[in-house]
């Protein structure tokens, strides 16, 4: 079956967009992102009082269940074409302790999908996890060994990408993304490294594991500039020259001599830096490139992100404020009067790029969604049948 040229043409007629449930589902970045490829998400679920507010602000709470995964039944869920699931990395990532699908967190993992049992034969075609890129390596490569299983088990091939938000925005931001199928596509191993390398093509020679990769575009390249177009030119809140002093001091030879050149060009540039700890003390490393570090959390073990600005013969620093995380995410048009900025930085620093997700759906999921990409017979005919 060929694909159709473009979205409009899969979906003129009497098509429909494919409907999403979307689990994990943070304030919303990924149903942006499924959205403006033309899926549908019709219901939506987390349990964080901080993200439900700013979610249910923006997109209405008809939809939504305010409630933890584990009281979540099958029957609840209603029929998709779609499952996205951007379950905690709190125990994958590097940042974190490493306890992978063991760990409290992102044991979560498991309720996702027995819920996906749970709904039998009406289990959705498609089902995309997104993690960290840790997981590929979480307990030597065990972890994710255990979830393509899972998904096996439950009647669906899976293909493993990588996928930097750095394609999209000023943002080093890789990510990891399981797509299964019950009807996979045909599977092509000349797809290129850029979104399977070398440290990816483990799970795909596992004998035991039932895996395909689609044969998708090449993603943008990766930006090397450009983050100062999404500085907040209205943030004032830079520090005193006390504190500022004291970030100064805080930098290693190399990062002093980085800053100090910044200082002395004749034009204004922009750097993001990160208070890391190094032998119990406490000091600022500061971005050689013109992108910014990933965002993150607090919670998933590194602190919030600051911006330098240098040059002209003056160094200022700030934190990052809610509308830069948001630009750096893509969704530069998210409403943020609901949120306080705290409560705006762990939400964006704890999601998933928009435009990464736009981009896989609208290559990946929605073509195999809506049956553009195969015609085979389904996996899940197959393994009932």
């Amino acid at each position: 079956m060929s694909r159709p040229a473009s979205l409009i043409e899969l979906f003129s007629g009497d098509s429909q967009a494919p409907r999403v449930a979307e689990f994990f589902a943070g304030i919303g970045l990924a149903r942006l992102g499924l959205e403006k490829a033309g899926a549908e998400v019709v219901w939506a679920n987390d349990f964080d009082p901080s993200k439900t507010l700013m979610y249910t602000s923006q997109f209405g709470s008809d939809h939504y269940h305010e409630r933890d995964i584990a009281g979540i039944l099958g029957d609840d869920v209603p029929d998709v074409e779609i499952a996205w699931a951007s379950f905690p990395c709190t125990d994958l990532s590097l940042a974190g302790n490493r306890r992978g699908l063991s760990g409290k967190s992102s044991s979560t993992f498991w309720q996702f999908t027995r819920i996906l049992e749970e709904m039998g034969s009406r289990r959705p075609s498609v089902v995309a996890l997104e993690n960290v890129t840790g997981f590929a390596t979480s307990h030597g490569g065990d972890d994710m060994t255990a979830a393509i299983g899972e998904l096996n088990r439950l009647g669906y091939s899976v293909d493993v990408v990588t996928l930097d938000a750095r394609r999209f925005v000023p943002q080093s931001r890789p990510r990891l993304f399981l797509v299964g199928a019950t009807t996979p596509p045909p599977s092509s191993h000349n797809s290129g490294r850029e979104l399977r390398p070398d440290w990816l093509q483990t799970a795909f020679g596992d004998p035991a594991l039932l895996t395909h990769q689609a044969t998708l575009p090449a993603p943008p390249a990766p930006m090397t500039s450009g983050l100062i177009r999404v500085i907040d030119r209205d943030a004032d809140d830079w520090w005193d020259e006390q504190r500022t002093e004291a970030f100064l001091q805080s930098l290693s030879p190399l990062q002093t001599e980085r800053v100090r050149a910044l200082r002395n060009g004749t034009e204004v540039s922009f750097r993001t830096a990160y208070r890391r700890t190094r032998k119990g003390v406490a000091t600022w490393e500061v971005r050689a490139d013109d992108i910014a570090g990933c965002l993150r959390t607090a919670r998933g073990g590194s602190s919030k992100q600051a911006v330098v600005e240098a040059g002209a013969g003056r160094v200022r620093v700030r934190w990052m404020s809610g509308l830069e995380y948001a630009r750096l995410m893509g969704a530069d048009d998210y409403d943020l009067s609901s949120a306080r900025p705290s409560q705006a930085l762990f939400g964006f620093g704890d999601a998933v790029c928009v435009p990464a997700v736009s981009w896989l759906a609208e290559n990946y999921l929605v073509p195999l969604a809506s049956g553009a990409l195969t015609d085979e017979m389904p996996v899940l005919e197959l393994i009932n049948g």
